[in-house]
Parts: structure tokens; sequence; C-alpha cells
């Protein structure tokens, strides 16, 4: 594979397989907790300056904003896939134009959806069950955040490139960025101005915005390292990777709709228990949030490993990736389960000090447990089937995951069986384990050794 002195492209297949891995994610592990910050700190800050109201706007808008970001992430991460698979073997002239037609892409899909949003932003507060006393603060923190979608897409498609390539330093930098500038100007705004949620998500635009102009700097001053000249004829999309990015993009982008879709369907049910309820979920998808940071960044840099490995045709060190990554993510939520459930008003009491919000929050404390592991166990084998670049398995999985099991579940659970908010809640966490159990089948199975790699299809 090429690696020259002036290319920045990393060789993830070679050498110790928990090394590579290790030295590859924890960068990845603390640029993802630093982009969590965003929403927790968000959400720590106006629910101790504006109150349950607020951090109700606050959860109710992140997880509308997350369904949009995540179907950015599933060309980007489809992106991250085919460089991978490039980067292993070796062609370095198809890994420049899928960096130029990924740009197009995803700029044309952030305006798109952009404008859809501003649109539709009462539609979508609707359909979440937006309690009364928090809709116009959800609104403000909803209408801030799309305009500043671009700079959302942005970063993320500049961090994909970079992963695919095997460098997942340089993202951490990107977010330290933005992570600094949001702290900063949350206590400038809300606790200083007192602009409630308006404020967080200005503060969180702002933050992603010098965020993506410095990666875009840094992507430019080292144009040759990476390959790509930034002319304008460069960003032409080609054919033959349009085909490849839409082909796993859209699976990967339904599959990430379908899950996030079927969180908000269910997550409509719970605000309909009023302020209180809303919060709790809130907060506890902010911890959920924590541990699947670290399982995610495995499994991104799994992927990627992965996905060169097979373009290099090492598939004996694919089972180690996975194993090792699977013990890590295990001892992880071990520990942070632990400490939830030893200190759990100490945990939630971070975000709301309101004595309601923490008598919820002790109902809910099982649940986030089991949230904890089923991050961990199905991190690993999404890193496989991501890596390889399934396409179809991954729109399954998602279906499943989402709308079949988690609105099923929820569905009998919380309304059939009578079990009210918790059996939404269970049902919702239950169903996390469903991708666990596939794509634990497929790895079994072997099935993948034989799988045909996107970039010859």
């Amino acid at each position: 594979m090429a690696n020259t002195g002036a290319s920045m492209i990393r060789d993830l297949t070679t050498g110790s397989v928990s090394r590579k891995l290790i030295t590859f994610a924890i960068p990845m592990v603390m640029a993802n907790l630093l982009q969590t910050v965003y929403n927790i700190v968000d959400m720590i800050v106006v629910g101790q300056f504006v109150g349950s109201a607020g951090l109700s706007a606050v959860s109710i808008g992140a997880a509308i904003l997350h369904l949009l970001t995540f179907l950015a992430m599933g060309l980007c991460s489809a992106g991250q896939i085919i460089i991978s698979q490039y980067v292993g073997a070796g062609d370095t002239k198809s890994v420049s134009k899928t960096i130029g037609s990924l740009f197009s892409l995803v700029v044309i899909c952030s305006l798109a959806f952009t404008a859809v949003s501003l649109v539709f932003a009462n539609t979508f507060l609707g359909w979440m069950n937006t309690p009364p006393e928090a809709f116009a603060e959800a609104r403000a923190y909803c209408l801030t955040c799309f305009v500043g979608l671009f700079f959302t897409y942005g970063y993320n498609l500049v961090s994909s490139i970079l992963r695919g390539m095997g460098d997942s330093r340089h993202p951490l930098v990107f977010i330290a960025i933005a992570a600094v500038i949001n702290l900063v100007l949350d206590l400038v705004f809300v606790a200083g101005l007192s602009l409630g949620a308006f404020g967080a998500a200005l503060a969180t635009v702002i933050g992603q915005a010098v965020s993506f102009i410095a990666s875009i700097v840094f992507l430019y001053k080292r144009k040759e390292a990476f390959h790509f000249d930034f002319k304008a004829e460069s960003f032409r999309i080609d054919r033959g990777i349009f085909r490849r990015l839409v082909r796993l993009g859209i699976p990967l982008c339904l599959q990430s709709v379908a899950i996030n879709f079927s969180m908000m369907f269910v997550s409509a049910f719970i605000n309909a228990y009023g302020v209180i309820a809303s919060a709790v979920t809130g907060i506890g998808d902010k911890l959920g949030i924590i541990t699947a940071v670290v399982a995610a960044s495995l499994s991104a840099s799994g992927g990627a490993m992965v996905g060169q490995c097979l373009g290099a045709r090492k598939t004996e060190r694919i089972p180690r990736i996975i194993g090792f990554s699977l013990v890590v993510n295990l001892a992880f939520a071990a520990a942070f389960a632990t400490v939830t459930l030893l200190m759990p008003r100490a945990i939630f009491g971070l975000f709301n000090t309101d004595p309601e919000v923490l008598d919820v929050a002790l109902i809910y404390v099982p649940c986030a447990i089991l949230n904890f592991f089923g991050f961990a166990l199905r991190a690993p084998f999404f890193a496989l089937i991501n890596g390889i670049g399934y396409a179809r398995l991954n729109l399954a999985v998602g279906l499943l995951d989402g709308v079949v099991c988690r609105i099923g579940l929820a569905m009998l659970l919380g309304l059939a069986l009578g079990m009210g908010i918790r059996g939404f809640w269970y049902g919702s966490v239950l169903a996390g384990y469903v991708p666990f159990l596939i794509g634990g089948a497929y790895f079994v199975s072997g099935k993948w050794k034989t799988q045909r790699l996107l970039i010859a299809e």
C-alpha cells in the first residue's frame, strides 16, 4: 500500500491488533466524548439555570437534531468505509474521487435538510408531544440548530475522510475546539445573558462552525498528502463512486432513521407523561451516550481496520479485532454501570436537582444499566458489518431493531401489558440487543470471509 513520507494515510493492516485498535480508538473516544459534551453541557447549564421545562426542551430538540444528523452520518460512514477499503487496496486515485464526490453529496444534503427542517419545525415538535410549557424553548433550540446543520454535516464529513485514512487524532483536535467554544458560550449565553435553550443552541452552532472551518483549512494545507487538490473539477460526482456511496449510504441512512425514528416514536409516548418523565428520559439518554461513545468509537475504529484488512486481503486479523473490541466495551460498560448503580442521585443530579426528577430517575436506573450493556455488545459486530460494507444486513438490522422490536416491545409492555412509562423504557432498551444477536450470528457463521468487497462491485 502506498505510504510515502508525504502521505498521511495510516496502515492499519499490520502489527499488533490490540495496539493498533487502542491507538486508533483512543483519540476517537476522546473526540466522541467531547462531542457528547455538547448536549450534556447544554442540558446541565439549561437544567440548572432554566429548569425542568428548559431541560425537556433541549432533550426533545436534541432528539430531533440527532435524527437529522444521522441522515448525514449514513453518507459519511459509507464514505469512510469506501475510503478505508481503497486505502487497503492502495488505490489513491479512487480515494481522491471518493473525497470529492462525498463533499458534493453532503453539501447538497445539508442544504436540502436545512430547508425541510425549517419549514416543518413545528410539525416535528408536535409529533414529539412536546409539553406546552417547553414548546417555545424547544422551537427556539431546533430552529437555531437547523440553521447550523451545514456545519454539523461538514464536521462529520471531514472526520469520516480522516478516519477512513486511519487518522483519528486530528478529528479530536477539531472537536476539542468546538467543545471549548461551546462550553464558554453556554455560560455566556445561558447563565450570563439568560437566553435559555436558544442560547445553548447558538453556542453549539458557533462551536461547530469554527471547528468545521478549522478542519477545512487543515485539509487544504495538506491536500497533497490526502491526494486531493481542491480544484473545482475534483468535486465532480463520479458515477462509480456515487453508485457505491448511495448503495451503502442509503441503507445506513435508513438504518439510522429507523432506529432514531423508533426512539422518537417511543419518546412521544413518554413525553405525554409530562415534563418530569421527559426530563428523566433525556438524562437517561445522555448517560447511555457516554457508554455509546466508547462503543461507537471502537466500532468505527474496528470498522476502518476491518475495511483496510479486507482491502489488503488479511481476513485472519478480523476475529482479533472483534474480540478485543468486545472485551474493552464490556469492561467499560460494567464500570459505568457500577458507578450509576451506587450513586444514582449524584449522577442524575448533575443535570437537575429537582426532587421529582431524582425520584423518577431511581426507577430508570435498571433501564440505564441494560442500555449500557446493549451498546457494548452490539458495537463490535457493527464494526464487522460496516467494515465489509454489507448494506442489506445493515438495513435489516435497522428495521428489526427500530421499527419491529423497539416500537413493538414498547407498545406491548407499555400499553398492552399496562406497564406505563416503565414499559416504554424497557421496550426501547431491550430492542437494542437485536443488533448483537444478528451480528453475532453473522460473525459465527463465517460468511463474512467470502463477502464481496464494496469497491469490487
